[in-house]
């Protein structure tokens, strides 16, 4: 082969080796040698590219000989990139992107740059900090005196009310708060308050550490904070709102005396009841002066600035949930009493000997109204307002709204008001008289809601004679059991669920279950002995047969459902909730829309299914509604839409739940149609319109009620004897027989009259409309564990 077409070896030595050693070399020799090179390298002289490596590994040499580097280029046009790299290393004021790196290091800043962009910029925060700290001004108490009215609506929009104008708060210097007071809000609400400088760090961190146990965050926040907070008539939940506040703080904290703080914080924080500091608060828990509250009352106070709302022991509650029910707020007002007065004592602001002098919880008085609340006002402003803070979705507070400015556009229907409170007063006025029966006419209460079926919007309701005389609301829970009006429901629960199979364990199937129609057959004897679904004899406490009785110890003997709700028979109806499970006729209730709380029964004994659960009047109005539309549920409601400086901030939404399908529905309604027509509830009939309804009376006559509907509206009344004496604790209800000059009260007699009379003029003028025909359902041959059956039947009558 012809030695010109061979490969030239490389020359020993070249290559990026070369470049190593060049780019060790000084600059001059390096650019002889690299001349040298290339004359001699037999590619270049063959037309052939230098080695990759080689070139690649020069350049870099070249550029970490940076501004050195002189002249001329090479033989291949690298003069202008030498140039340029020479250029490239001038040193920059930011060097960044960063020179002489490659690849991802060349875009990853350096600490001298990361270090003075952060003094920069903290440089920055703390000029901006210390103009925003200069310009701040410590709030002013005397500039929340006065609010503007909250003004509540009918619901065709006419001015219902106006609440308000004025804060209730005066104001008290720094010597006239009790000691007691003092000590206690500083034990309960800030320990350092003495020495820290308005924010505490270790109560910040403190509070997040018993945040994250469950357990009390107190410390979180001090004094000074809260003084700030509740100074500023803004409470939106915003960064420029916390930021502004934080700088308050800390100048208020510098500048502000302890004295003047803590005198600030007293009066300006919230108590409830509409009392705005501690002399308002003072005289509507406990009707005296601040100067002359005790250490215990003191306590109590201090409690409220945790949340009047779930600690006044009035209670709060929206309609009649247990969340803020007069009962569970008591207990936390006591429980955190108890505890404010041993913190005391653990910091050295109370003795030992003193603390042991406090042992009864100083109940404080009921809350009073406004004169122009009297009559139903006051019990519908409450409805309202507390469904409004329950629902809205914007935060707004008891104390937000307690400043005023907003417009509450309610559901209640002015006629319909006035209306159902005419037929309870007439009822009142003609068969009660307290002077004419002392023993048996005193005390005497009625209570009654009208809900429309449709949206589920409270029109009506009457909760007492006067809202500033009668403190509890009666249209709301008050404890008055609703006997056999809860009988629907275990009805519904039959039709819904199936009887279980005596046969099989108590947890059933559906394919298990036999289907109960209203044609069904059980055993209405008085005195009648329940079984367990499987034949086995409950037992009461003592060990003794569970016998039933029907009202005036009526025995029927096999009845069918339908008749033995027409004529009210218990018997039929609790075994009948024993044989589907007491459980289930508690789900069936709780669908129809009543809640699972405290005035919800045990639902583990037999009597449950004939109503010992004690639902208010608006719940009860609301479920048997549900039976109106077919099954459909809607929640009770009492707000349309609230307004805040023109801005609609709340509006209610109307939601559709089914609850239990027309079939069961329209069975249900066509049995308490029966009952309106033919039975107990005869005297609540409207003619020419069709009407579904049921009475209700309990054990020992002490509650009667009457809940009916038609397809449009739905009503309850209800109507007991109670100790008008509400600072009492442990109210009991009184009998009812001899009232209003009756042998006994049923809900037949005085709650169905008052039905009667306000459904007549609620519903003149409106679309005569009739109950769907129901179809046929369950199996009619079911018969209940105790019908009687011969001798050997286990619930024959003894």
């Amino acid at each position: 082969m012809s030695e010109h077409r061979r490969k030239a070896p490389q020359p020993q030595g070249g290559g990026r080796a070369a470049a190593r050693r060049a780019a060790q070399q000084p600059a001059g020799r390096r650019t002889d040698a690299s001349r040298r090179a290339t004359e001699e390298s037999p590619s270049v002289e063959h037309g052939e590219e230098s080695s990759y490596g080689g070139r690649a590994e020069a350049r870099r040499a070249a550029q970490r000989g940076g501004g050195r580097r002189r002249g001329g280029g090479d033989s291949t046009g690298h003069e202008g990139r030498g140039r340029g790299r020479e250029d490239s290393g001038k040193k920059r004021m930011i060097d960044y992107p960063r020179a002489g790196k490659y690849g991802f290091r060349r875009w990853v800043p350096s600490w001298k740059l990361v270090s003075g962009l952060c003094l920069g910029f903290l440089g920055l925060m703390m000029g901006a900090a210390g103009i925003a700290y200069a310009l701040v001004v410590p709030p002013e108490p005397k500039d929340l005196a006065t609010a503007q009215n909250n003004v509540y609506y009918w619901a065709d929009d006419t001015q219902m009310v106006a609440t308000g104008g004025s804060v209730n708060r005066q104001s008290l210097e720094y010597a006239q708060i009790p000691a007691a007071m003092r000590n206690a809000v500083i034990s309960a609400e800030n320990k350092s308050f003495d020495d820290d400088r308005g924010i505490d760090p270790m109560g910040i961190a403190r509070a997040f550490y018993n945040m994250a146990r469950g357990g009390d965050t107190q410390g979180g926040s001090t004094i000074t904070q809260q003084y700030v907070k509740n100074s500023m008539l803004s409470q939106d939940q915003t960064v420029s709102r916390k930021v502004k506040e934080l700088f308050i703080t800390l100048k208020v904290g510098e500048t502000v005396k302890k004295n003047k703080v803590m005198e600030g914080y007293l009066n300006v924080s919230y108590y409830g009841r509409g009392a705005s500091g501690l002399q308002a608060a003072a005289r509507a828990y406990y009707g005296k002066d601040a100067t002359d509250l005790n250490p215990s009352e003191c306590a109590f106070l201090a409690t409220l600035l945790k949340g009047a709302s779930y600690y006044d022991p009035a209670g709060a509650p929206e309609v009649d949930s247990v969340k803020a029910s007069a009962k569970e707020n008591t207990r936390r007002a006591k429980a955190r009493w108890e505890w404010i007065l041993d913190e005391q004592v653990k910091d050295g602001r109370m003795s030992a000997t003193e603390r042991a002098k406090y042992d009864t919880f100083p109940m404080p008085d009921k809350p009073k109204k406004d004169a122009k609340l009297g009559g139903q006002t006051g019990y519908l402003v409450d409805l309202a307002t507390k469904y409004f803070l329950a629902h809205n979705k914007e935060g707004v507070t008891e104390k937000e709204l307690s400043r005023g400015g907003y417009e509450i556009h309610t559901t209640f229907v002015k006629k319909k008001v006035d209306q159902l409170e005419k037929s309870i007063k007439k009822v009142y006025e003609a068969k009660i008289d307290p002077k004419k029966r002392p023993d048996k006419d005193t005390h005497v209460e009625f209570g009654g809601a009208s809900v429309d079926t449709k949206t589920g919007a409270i029109v009506a309701t009457y909760g007492g004679q006067n809202a500033t005389t009668h403190y509890t609301n009666n249209a709301d829970a008050t404890g008055a059991q609703v006997g056999s009006t809860w009988k629907p429901f275990v009805l519904a629960a039959a039709m819904q669920y199936g009887k279980r199979n005596p046969e099989l364990g108590p947890d059933q199937s559906a394919s298990e279950r036999t289907i109960v129609s209203p044609k069904s057959t059980y055993n209405g004897d008085n005195k009648l002995r329940i079984n367990e679904y499987n034949g086995q004899v409950w037992e009461n406490d003592d060990g003794g047969e569970w016998l039933q009785t029907n009202d005036g110890d009526r025995s029927y003997g096999d009845m069918t459902l339908k008749y033995a709700m027409q004529e009210s028979a218990n018997s039929p109806y609790v075994q009948l909730g024993m044989d589907v499970g007491t459980d289930k006729v508690k789900q069936a209730a709780l669908d129809a829309g009543l809640r699972d709380d405290d005035y919800m029964a045990n639902s583990n004994v037999p009597s449950f299914s004939i109503g010992t659960s004690s639902p208010s009047a608006i719940r009860m109005a609301g479920a048997y509604a549900t039976f109106a539309t077919s099954g459909k549920q809607r929640e009770p409601f009492s707000v349309t839409e609230v307004k805040h400086k023109g801005e609609v901030i709340y509006k209610h939404e109307t939601k559709t739940k089914p609850a239990f399908s027309n079939v069961i529905a329209d069975n249900v309604t066509d049995v308490l149609k029966n009952v309106v027509e033919n039975g107990t509830g005869t005297p609540a009939q409207l003619p020419g319109r069709d009407v579904a309804g049921k009475t209700g009376t309990t054990d020992g006559n002490k509650s009667a009620w009457f809940v009916g509907y038609t397809p449009q509206l739905s009503t309850a009344v209800s109507m007991f004897r109670m100790d008008d004496d509400e600072t009492q604790k442990n109210r009991e209800f009184l009998e009812m027989y001899g009232t209003g000059g009756e042998k006994s009260i049923h809900g037949a007699s005085f709650p169905a009259q008052i039905w009667h009379n306000y459904m007549a003029e609620a519903v003149k003028g409106t679309k005569v409309v009739n109950f769907p025909k129901p179809e046929p359902y369950g199996d009619t041959a079911a018969a209940g564990s105790s019908a009687a059956a011969g001798s050997t039947c286990p619930g024959r009558r003894r």
